[in-house]
Order: structure tokens, then C-alpha cells, then sequence
């Protein structure tokens, strides 16, 4: 918005502390370049524009403000003269985007020295090289540093979800090779029993009989139902009862192996009256070597299903084959966050998921997003931990007006009232020495409010903490962390 042009008077821009140190001629160059404006009151640019102008406030009130989610949040208001905003970045030139950091706006008449961004450039490189070096060292340092920090941060995380992955690999990985051996051996046993009973004096009608048995049994095996262990222990007594009644021997041993396949006595009764009484023990055997192959293949089935799903949810989680910036499944995200946290978050946390399944997608980086979930999940576990080990850790989402919520709850030891102000801090932490970087909710803070415009707020008491983040439902100009 432009403003009503003035004389430019260089005694007056003199007295402005950022140029009491001038000499005449440096002051008339200003003015010559310059210019001096009055605002009435309402806005003097927004946040995001191209940053056009320098602005130096000579009398008046001025307001800056931040936008987070969809509100504008003031972070400064002041009268005092020669405060200055706008282009002050102007000296690095293209190196870095020239926008307006913040929007301002003035409360009242308000008047302004006002340097158009190149000539203000121009007079840095030319009055002050050496300030000129130094203050590109200090943002480009800056740059680098919170660069740095952030690649720190994130390898740390990736190292602690590295470590809790491969143990949640390895016990599906070793159940498969310790079944896969067996099953060799069951085979290897099956086919003896085969050669036993093709030199046997059956008839072909009776090893019809048999191989129809091991049909029905391997589908019964797969419609087996889930036991409790009473009901189990009930069984396998049962059964044990009938296959020694019928001069089964090691029944014991083979009983539980029947219940686990969903066999009982009707079933054995149905073995036997389908074969004579001779050939009962063999058949018996033979069925029993169907039951554990079938189980083995169950459960390698079930192992690598499990290795697949940890995989698909390491690359859920990592996004490495998906667009940096999507249309994302905020569920589907915090599963796969759930699920490579799994390990650290132990049995003997509870993890409840209260989520709202009608929620849309939301643009967003789902790759950022889980990093926000991981320092939130690992900070309410090592609340929890410190609580004593033992609690709950809700995840919730729901819609709030035209944002959606993620909400974490959970029941640990809970913010002391005193650290509440500064948890977004960088390097602010509560943990022992080694434990956290401090960065954790740093990282979060400026992934949710300046990557997606949405906001994140917490409230804490003993075994009641939750941090609520809230996200647009709608795409938002692109933010920078």
C-alpha cells in the first residue's frame, strides 16, 4: 500500500538512531533516494508480498504481526522512533527470497522514511563492506547451523527408529527360518511315513480314504478358531483321553498339536470309522505330520506377511517413494509412525486410537509430518517411562471448524508449569544430559506452523499432557521451516 509522499527533510532522518552517525552528504543521499510517507491507519504491506521497501517509522504506531494457521498473531507493537522493517535483508539479493517476513500495519497517522530495497542494497555495499561481510556471515552461518542441527536431529531419530525396526524384523524374520527348518523336517518325515504305507497291504480304496482325510484336515486346519487357554487346556485333555483310548501312543504329545488346528473328538471319530482299526496309529501319524506342515506354512505365511507390512511401513513413514508434498492420509501416517515406534514404546504402554475415519486428506509433507509425530510419541513414552513405565498414550483426531486435529495424550509425569513457556525453545530440554537435543519441538513447532500455517498448543498436568496440532484442511501458500 502506498502512503502520501512528504518533503524529505535530512535533519529529521538524522535524528532517527540507525543514522544519527551519518555525515550531511550521507543524509542527503537518503533523502535524495528516499522518500518520507504517511500511512493513515490499515495495513502498509502483508506477509509473504515481495519485499519492494525499508521502511524507518519517523512518528506514529506500527504493528507487526506473524500469520499462524489461519489467524494473524501480533509480535510486535511500538511508537518508538526509528524502529524499522520490511526489506532489511535487501543486501543479500537473490541468495534468498525477498518477501516480507511479516505484515505491518499502522494504528494511527504514521510517518516513514522509505527506501526502495536495491537503493538500500546499494548504500550497505557501498558505506558499511565490512558490516556487509559480517552480517551475510551471520545469516548464511545461521543457515547452515539450524541446517545442520536439523540433519542431526533427524539422523538421531532415524538411528533410534533404525534400531527399534530391526528388532521388530528380526522376530518375524527368525520365527520364518526357524519354521522353514522344521518344515523340512516334517516333510522329510512325511515322506517316510509315505514309503511305509505304500509298502503296506492297503487297498486303494482305503489310501483314497486317506489321502480325502488329509484334504479335509489341511481345510480344517485353516478354519481353525481362536482358543483361550482354558478352552485350549480343555481340548488337548479331551483329546488326549481319546487318542490314548484308541492305543495312539505319545498322545499327550500330539494332542495339542490337533486343538491348535481346530481338531477335536468328532472329528478323530470321523478318522476312525473311515479306516480300519490296523491302520488308525498310521493314520493318525500321517495326519498329524499334515496338521504340523500346515501350522509351519501358517506361520511362515504369517512371518513374512509381517516383514512385508514393517517394510511397506518403513516406506510409509519415510516417503521415499512418494512426491515431498501431497494430498496425505493423516491416519495412515500415524499408524506407520505407531508402528515403527512400536518397539520403544514397549507392552507396557497402551496405545488407544480414538480416530475419526470421515476426516479428509489434507495437503501436506508427510514425510515432515511424521517427524512431528515421532518427537510427540517419544516424548510422551519417556513422560510415561518417568511416570514409572506403565500408562496410556491416546492418539486422536477429529475435526476443529476448517482445521483437523491430531491430538496426543498421554498419562506420564506431565509439564512443570514454569518450563510450559519455553518448550519450543531451541535446545530447551528436561531430559538428562545426552537423552534430548532440545530440538525436538523446535523442529515440530516450525514444521506445523511454518511448513503447513497450522499452530501447535499443549496442555500438561500430572498424568494428563496433550499437545494438539492443528492442520489446514486446505492447501496454504508454501511456508519455509
Amino acid at each position: 500500500m502506498s502512503g502520501q509522499s512528504m518533503p524529505c527533510d535530512p535533519g529529521e532522518i538524522g535524528s532517527l538512531f540507525l543514522f544519527e552517525k551519518l555525515t550531511p552528504e550521507q543524509l542527503g543521499r537518503l533523502c535524495s533516494e528516499g522518500r518520507v510517507e504517511r500511512f493513515e491507519p490499515g495495513p502498509v504491506y502483508r506477509e509473504g508480498e515481495p519485499a519492494t521497501c525499508f521502511y524507518v517509522m519517523i512518528e506514529g504506531t506500527v504493528v507487526l504481526s506473524r500469520r499462524v494457521g489461519g489467524d494473524d498473531v501480533e509480535v510486535n507493537r511500538t511508537s518508538q522512533r526509528g524502529v524499522y522493517s520490511g526489506a532489511w535483508q535487501a543486501y543479500l539479493g537473490d541468495r534468498v527470497p525477498q518477501v516480507y517476513n511479516s505484515s505491518m500495519r499502522v494504528t494511527e497517522p504514521t510517518r516513514f522514511f522509505v527506501l526502495p530495497a536495491e537503493t538500500f542494497a546499494d548504500v550497505i555495499r557501498d558505506w558499511f563492506p565490512m558490516a556487509l561481510h559480517l552480517l551475510e556471515g551471520l545469516f548464511f552461518g545461521q543457515k547452515s547451523t539450524q541446517s545442520a542441527i536439523n540433519q542431526r536431529e533427524r539422523l538421531l531419530a532415524l538411528g533410534s527408529l533404525s534400531a527399534g525396526l530391526t528388532h521388530e524384523l528380526n522376530n518375524p524374520a527368525a520365527a520364518a527360518v526357524r519354521a522353514t527348518s522344521t518344515l523340512r523336517e516334517r516333510v522329510a518325515k512325511m515322506r517316510h511315513k509315505l514309503a511305509i504305507i505304500a509298502q503296506g497291504s492297503y487297498s486303494p480304496e482305503t489310501l483314497a480314504d486317506l489321502i480325502e482325510i488329509q484334504e479335509r484336515t489341511a481345510e480344517r486346519v485353516a478354519k481353525a478358531p481362536a482358543l483361550s487357554p482354558l478352552e485350549a487346556s480343555d481340548r488337548e485333555d479331551a483329546v488326549t483321553d481319546w487318542l490314548d483310548d484308541h492305543g495312539i501312543p505319545e498322545g499327550w504329545r500330539i494332542a495339542p498339536t490337533f486343538v491348535q488346528a481346530g481338531l477335536d473328538e468328532d472329528w478323530l471319530d470321523q478318522v476312525a470309522a473311515a479306516v480300519d482299526e490296523e491302520i488308525l496309529p498310521s493314520a493318525i501319524g500321517w495326519l498329524n505330520y499334515t496338521v504340523e506342515t500346515e501350522l509351519l506354512m501358517d506361520e511362515i505365511n504369517d512371518s513374512t506377511t509381517r516383514i512385508s507390512h514393517l517394510v511397506d511401513a518403513a516406506k510409509q513413514y519415510s516417503q521415499l517413494d512418494r512426491a515431498p508434498f501431497q494430498n496425505a492420509d493423516v491416519h495412515e501416517l500415524l499408524d506407520s509412525t505407531l508402528l515403527m515406534l512400536s518397539g520403544k514404546i514397549g507392552p507396557r504402554i497402551k496405545v488407544v486410537k480414538q480416530y475419526d475415519r470421515t476426516l479428509p486428506r489434507i495437503p501436506a509433507y508427510p514425510a515432515e509430518l511424521n517427524q512431528v509425530w515421532t518427537n510427540l510419541i517419544d516424548n510422551a513414552v519417556s513422560a510415561i517411562n518417568s511416570a514409572g513405565g506403565e500408562g496410556t498414550l491416546t492418539v486422536r483426531t477429529a475435526p476443529d471448524h476448517d482445521r483437523l486435529l491430531v491430538e496426543f495424550r498421554d498419562t506420564g509425569i506431565g509439564i512443570p508449569a514454569e518450563h510450559r513457556g519455553r518448550i519450543f525453545d531451541p535446545f530447551f530440554t528436561t531430559k538428562p544430559v545426552g537423552e534430548g537435543t532440545g530440538l525436538g519441538l523446535d523442529i515440530s513447532w516450525r514444521i506445523v506452523v511454518n511448513k503447513h500455517h497450522g499452530s501447535i498448543q499443549v496442555e500438561s498436568e500430572p498424568g494428563n499432557t496433550r499437545f494438539r496440532v492443528l492442520l489446514p484442511l486446505t492447501s496454504v501458500e508454501e511456508g519455509s521451516v
